[in-house]
C-alpha cells in the first residue's frame, strides 16, 4: 500500500496552526469509527496496544513484532495518519533502527521515541529515570537514519520536565532538534511557563498528552502545540461494554433485550465496510 499520502498529511498537522486532539484507536474497527467521525489523526499508545495485544498494563512486555502487526491492522484499515508510541525503540540505538523500520513498513504516519530507561530496570526504583542525553541523542540519529521514506514523522519524546528539571528538559529540546526530529513530544507539561520556556527555546512543532487545566486549547496553539492526546477512552470503554454484557448474559439476562443496548446493524455494516464487500462480490464471483 502506498503510505506517503497519509503522512503528508500528518505533516500538514504539524506545520499548521491548530492544536487537534487524536482518536486513540486500539483495532481496525474503531480506527474505522474515528475516520469515519472525521478524525484527522489517530494514535495507538503504547499502554493501548498492550492492552489490546496482550491483556497486559503498561510495562513493555509486548514486543516490536506484536506491536508492527499489529500497528499494520489497523493502518490497513483506513486511511487515517496514525501516529504511534513506539517507547524506547525496544532497545538500544541498533534496535531503534529496527524499529523504524518495521513501522515504517507497516504503514505509521509518525512515531515516538522516547528517553526513559525502560524497561524498569533490576533493582526497581520507586522513580523512574532516563538514559543519559547522549544516548538519547544517538537514538534520535539513528532513528533519522533508518527511515527510508522522507515523509514519516520522527519524533523525539523525553520526559525529562516529570523525571528531571525544567533546564534538562529545555538542554535535552534542543538537543534532539539539532538531530533534525521533525517534532518534541513532551510529557508531565502542567503550567504555562514550562510550555513557554520550551516554546521559546526550540522551533519545533510539540506534542503533548494529558496536560493541566491550566494549559488551555488556545495557549497550546499559539505556544506551537500541534497535538495534544486525550486519556485513552475509547477502549477503557468497550472493556466496559464487555464486561457488562458477559455478565448480563452470564446472569441469565435475556439476550434480545440486551441487544438493544449494542451498536445498531447499520453501524456494524459501516464499520465492517458491508457495501464494499457486497460490491465485490457482484462483480467478481457473480457469474
Amino acid at each position: 500500500m502506498n503510505w506517503t499520502p497519509r503522512r503528508h498529511q500528518f505533516r500538514s498537522i504539524l506545520t499548521g496552526d491548530r492544536c487537534l486532539h487524536p482518536a486513540s484507536v486500539f483495532d481496525p474497527l474503531s480506527a474505522r469509527v474515528a475516520e469515519d467521525l472525521g478524525f484527522e489523526v489517530s494514535v495507538l499508545a503504547g499502554s493501548v496496544a498492550s492492552m489490546a495485544v496482550l491483556g497486559a498494563p503498561d510495562h513493555v512486555t509486548i514486543t516490536l513484532t506484536e506491536l508492527a502487526d499489529h500497528a499494520y491492522r489497523i493502518c490497513r484499515a483506513g486511511k487515517t495518519p496514525l501516529l504511534i508510541d513506539a517507547d524506547n525503540g525496544f532497545g538500544n540505538a541498533l534496535n531503534v533502527m529496527r524499529t523504524v523500520a518495521e513501522l515504517e513498513t507497516a504503514g505509521v504516519s509518525a512515531l515516538t521515541i522516547e528517553d526513559t530507561a525502560l524497561p524498569t530496570p533490576f533493582p526497581r526504583t520507586k522513580k523512574q529515570g532516563l538514559i543519559s542525553l547522549d544516548e538519547g541523542v544517538g537514538k534520535m540519529r539513528a532513528a533519522l537514519t533508518a527511515r527510508q521514506d522522507p515523509s514519516l514523522v520522527i519524533i523525539a519524546r523525553t520526559g525529562a520536565i516529570g523525571l528531571s528539571d525544567m533546564n534538562n528538559a529545555i538542554n535535552r529540546a534542543k538537543a534532539y532538534e539539532k538531530t533534525g526530529v521533525d517534532a518534541l513530544f513532551l510529557v508531565n507539561m502542567r503550567h504555562k511557563e514550562q510550555l513557554k520556556a520550551i516554546h521559546d527555546a526550540v522551533s519545533l512543532p510539540l506534542l503533548m498528552a494529558h496536560p493541566g487545566d491550566e494549559l488551555d486549547i488556545e495557549f497550546l496553539q499559539a505556544h506551537g502545540v500541534r497535538i495534544c492526546l486525550q486519556m485513552h477512552l475509547p477502549i477503557l470503554a468497550a472493556l466496559k461494554t464487555a464486561h457488562d454484557t458477559m455478565k448480563a448474559l452470564r446472569d441469565g439476562q435475556d439476550q434480545n433485550q440486551i441487544a438493544k443496548n449494542t451498536t445498531s446493524p447499520n453501524l456494524t455494516k459501516i464499520s465492517t465496510r458491508n457495501e464494499d464487500y457486497h460490491r465485490w462480490i457482484e462483480s467478481f464471483l457473480t457469474p
